[in-house]
């Protein structure tokens, strides 16, 4: 199980996926119904994380995962539906629906953060796409975030250049720049 969890948090999502069916196995095996229903949700979580909602399903359907039911795999399935769905506020609600069984554990809690964050990128890019000028207040309404949350990661996402452009404070806006794209014999040159 260790395994699987140092793979997922270097991101390697297939190998630790595997890594954890091989627990679960173990745990089915040595019959431990607490050690094996974290194995099978750090498996969801694998998928939710690989973009494969799907394969949520047909594991929560598969029989091992039938013995193991109840509200922490309904946790990870409200999850996945959200992640699917590409919803913020779904996937907030399932946060606060299932509290206790997505916050009781690190592991999930970390990569959860991770998913919540890659989720908002993805929407702010998406309401902000069609624009090349675009006030905060609006794509906060967009998103369903208050204003100063959506300012503050849209000036990370600027910092780690994923977005190309500037915030008008005094203005309250989001001036988003053409790609521009590197002239090569200025590399050259430089070599």
């Amino acid at each position: 199980m260790q395994s699987g969890m140092l793979h997922a948090e270097d991101k390697d999502f297939n190998t630790a996926f595997s890594y954890f069916i091989e627990a679960l196995d173990g745990y089915h095996t040595q019959d431990e119904p607490v050690k094996a229903t974290a194995a099978l949700q750090y498996m969801l979580l694998c998928k939710i994380m690989l973009n494969l909602a799907d394969d949520v399903n047909n594991l929560m359907a598969s029989k091992q995962a039938q013995k193991y039911a109840g509200q922490n795999l309904e946790a990870m399935k409200a999850i996945a539906r959200a992640h699917s769905n590409r919803s913020l506020e779904e996937y907030e609600r399932a946060l606060t629906s299932y509290r206790y069984e997505l916050g009781s554990d690190a592991f999930i809690r970390n990569h959860l953060r991770r998913l919540y964050d890659a989720m908002l990128e993805q929407n702010l890019i998406k309401v902000i796409e069609p624009f090349s000028r675009v006030e905060i207040d609006h794509i906060a309404k967009m998103v369903g975030l208050d204003t100063q949350q959506v300012e503050r990661k849209l000036s990370q996402m600027i910092l780690d250049k994923v977005i190309i452009g500037v915030l008008d404070q005094g203005a309250g806006c989001l001036i988003i720049f053409d790609e521009t794209h590197r002239d090569e014999s200025y590399d050259h040159a430089l070599a």
